[in-house]
Formats: structure tokens, C-alpha cells, sequence
């Protein structure tokens, strides 16, 4: 399973919990649903970032891609993946002591943090895949 299926999946577990439960072989939908949505940002990506520039550095046209596909998971990742919450989900959510600000802010996690090795992880597969 891809970062996509498993982000879809602890989300769903989470947020969306009665449809989570109607899926009857979750690991093999959420696998299924992570290769499905890697492929549309990929080539959203391709279309958001257009042709190369006549005269375009390796770093002006890293940028370019590097924003293009942000661009692309912001679109995709919220129709597909990061659903809405149930209702009864979101009154957890207004209740939890993280505003909703918050949720939408990046972490800095630093070699010390238990979440290191994920998020190294995620970054060297995003670098591999580009």
C-alpha cells in the first residue's frame, strides 16, 4: 500500500468510521484506492506544471514540478482521500483540544521525534518517484 492508501485509511478509520466499517477488505481497497489517486496526482501534476521552459535551470524546473505536484495533492487529496468527517465525528473534533488552525498547520519533526523514519520515508519515496 502507497502513502495515499495508508493516509485514506487512518482517515477513514478516524473520520469516517460507519463507511469504514462497510468496507469488507480494507487493506486491498485502501491499496487499490492509494495507486488510483498516486496516478490522478500524477497526472494533474504533469498538466499544472506544462512544458518545459526554453532555457529553464534544473532548479527553476525542480521548483516548478515541486509546486505543481503540492498543487495537484491539495486538489486531489481532499476529493479522494481526506473526506469530510461523519457527523458524529465532527463533534469530536470541535470537542478535541486542537483547533481546526492547528490541524491545518505543518509539524517540524527533527531526527529526534518519533515520526522521523515515516516522514523520511514518505520524503525519499516522493524523490525516488519524481
Amino acid at each position: 500500500m502507497n502513502r495515499y492508501g495508508l493516509m485514506a485509511q487512518r482517515h477513514w478509520a478516524q473520520w469516517l468510521p460507519q463507511r469504514y466499517a462497510t468496507i469488507s477488505e480494507p487493506d486491498s481497497y485502501f491499496s487499490t484506492l492509494g495507486q488510483e489517486v498516486a496516478q490522478q496526482i500524477e497526472e494533474l501534476t504533469l498538466d499544472l506544471a506544462g512544458d518545459d521552459q526554453p532555457g529553464e535551470e534544473y532548479l527553476a524546473k525542480a521548483g516548478r514540478l515541486t509546486a505543481a505536484r503540492s498543487r495537484a495533492e491539495e486538489i486531489v487529496l481532499p476529493e479522494r482521500v481526506l473526506l469530510g468527517p461523519e457527523p458524529e465525528t465532527s463533534e469530536d473534533l470541535e470537542h478535541s483540544s486542537q483547533s481546526a488552525a492547528s490541524l491545518a498547520l505543518p509539524q517540524v519533526v527533527d531526527r529526534s521525534h518519533p515520526a522521523w523514519a515515516e516522514v523520511n520515508a514518505e520524503q525519499t519515496e516522493r524523490e525516488q518517484g519524481s
